[in-house]
């Protein structure tokens, strides 16, 4: 049996962390025109290090700005030096005493109304998806899926992931038993996600979202630990 309440606390316990990371990337200026994207990126890993003691990141660390805000966690877009009026996103996986993290937030260097719009929308899309996931006992990853898509379209803009979120857990998760389309918030994925897997643990999850807006010019994106309902 597994302790399934420490096990969440965990989990928790190491986003709080990851939070506190990128709080301190954008009180610390990290966040400024005329840095490119990797060394952005560089600067927040050596931040993880020396602040928060990371040794240890579960998947390549991203960085996206202006019109690579567009692209997905599997692209591999030309560098970008972050300009005034960018959006930028930031996407982690720090692991935290052997517990994964996996968080991502989106910021605006300006003020322009519809990139905060989209920003602002990214939260609310977020809290919209958790609840459904809550009203839908037995959802399956490719209905939460479907249902990111429809949530984007409401809001006058195109979901621009490939997955809407993956499992999360102990470092490695992927060493759980269970194939890949299991793990994801995708089409892939037809099984109900409370399924516990085959250790009989239960699957938490991380949910993502990405927004583009209408033309593709520039699009946002944020991910956490998907909350309600789950176990």
């Amino acid at each position: 049996m597994f302790d399934e309440p420490r096990r969440w606390a965990e989990l928790v316990a190491a986003q709080d962390k990851a939070a506190a990371l990128f709080a301190a990337a954008r009180d610390g200026g990290l966040l400024r025109p005329g840095v490119s994207e990797t060394q952005l990126s560089q600067e927040i890993h050596e931040l993880a290090a020396a602040r928060f003691g990371v040794k240890t990141h579960w998947h390549k660390k991203v960085v996206r700005a202006g019109p690579n805000t567009v692209a997905t966690y599997y692209d591999d877009p030309p560098e970008h030096v972050i300009a005034e009026g960018d959006v930028v996103f930031l996407d982690f996986g720090p692991v935290f005493d052997d517990w994964e993290a996996d968080y991502g937030r989106c910021f605006v260097l300006g003020d322009d109304r519809e990139k905060l719009r989209l920003v602002a929308d990214l939260d609310a899309v977020f809290e919209e998806l958790t609840a459904y996931f809550g009203a839908h006992p037995d959802i399956t990853g490719a209905e939460l899926y479907a249902e990111a898509h429809r949530a984007a379209e409401r809001r006058g803009w195109r979901y621009g992931g490939t997955i809407a979120g993956h499992m999360v857990g102990e470092f490695p998760h992927t060493d759980f038993p269970g194939g890949r389309e299991e793990s994801l918030i995708a089409p892939v994925n037809v099984w109900p996600m409370r399924d516990r897997d085959a250790d009989g643990r239960v699957r938490y999850w991380i949910l993502e979202i990405h927004l583009v807006e209408p033309g593709g010019r520039w699009g946002g994106f944020c991910e956490a630990l998907l909350a309600d309902g789950v176990g």
